[in-house]
């Protein structure tokens, strides 16, 4: 029974040193990070910021036009006032995120999380949000004030809302 314990111990070893696939960490400096840090005002606009995460920051009239971030993560950050025309946030996460007063026009929210997040007096003309989560209570507050069509999608806000 000892043998064939140690000739079976011995096969596992052999197929895991031989056939298994190498492992590779993802690298940091892929993902860029900006944490509990004050960024009001900064320039991001027409830049690649794919999968970026952004936590606990204030970005305070922050300029992120025509920047792609797809996959993107803001959580619990401030970006009241900031400008997010023509941007794409497509597969984003925005969580407990405060979006009062921003530029959202043409922007891309298809299938984002957006829960707990805030969007009084944001300007969403043409924006398209398909298929994103949103709470209730902010989708009908964004269905009040919905209008335009997305120059990129050709999809109505209303109708990416689910406007009644």
């Amino acid at each position: 029974m000892k043998r064939l314990l140690a000739i079976l111990l011995g096969l596992v070893t052999v197929f895991t040193c031989c056939f298994s696939q190498p492992a590779y960490a993802a690298s940091s400096s892929l993902i860029r990070s900006y944490d509990d840090v004050k960024v009001d005002g900064k320039d991001f606009s027409g830049q690649v910021l794919q999968e970026a995460e952004f936590a606990n920051t204030s970005l305070k009239e922050a300029n992120f036009s025509d920047a792609k971030l797809q996959g993107a993560v803001f959580n619990a950050c401030v970006l009241v006032d900031a400008n997010f025309e023509n941007a794409n946030f497509t597969n984003g996460i925005a969580y407990l995120t405060n979006f009062q007063r921003a530029n959202l026009k043409n922007a891309i929210f298809k299938e984002a999380m957006l829960l707990r997040s805030r969007f009084e007096q944001a300007d969403i003309t043409g924006a398209d949000f398909s298929l994103a989560v949103i709470d209730r209570e902010q989708q009908n507050k964004l269905c009040n004030r919905a209008s335009g069509v997305n120059p990129v999608t050709g999809v109505s806000t209303k109708e990416s809302l689910n406007c009644s």
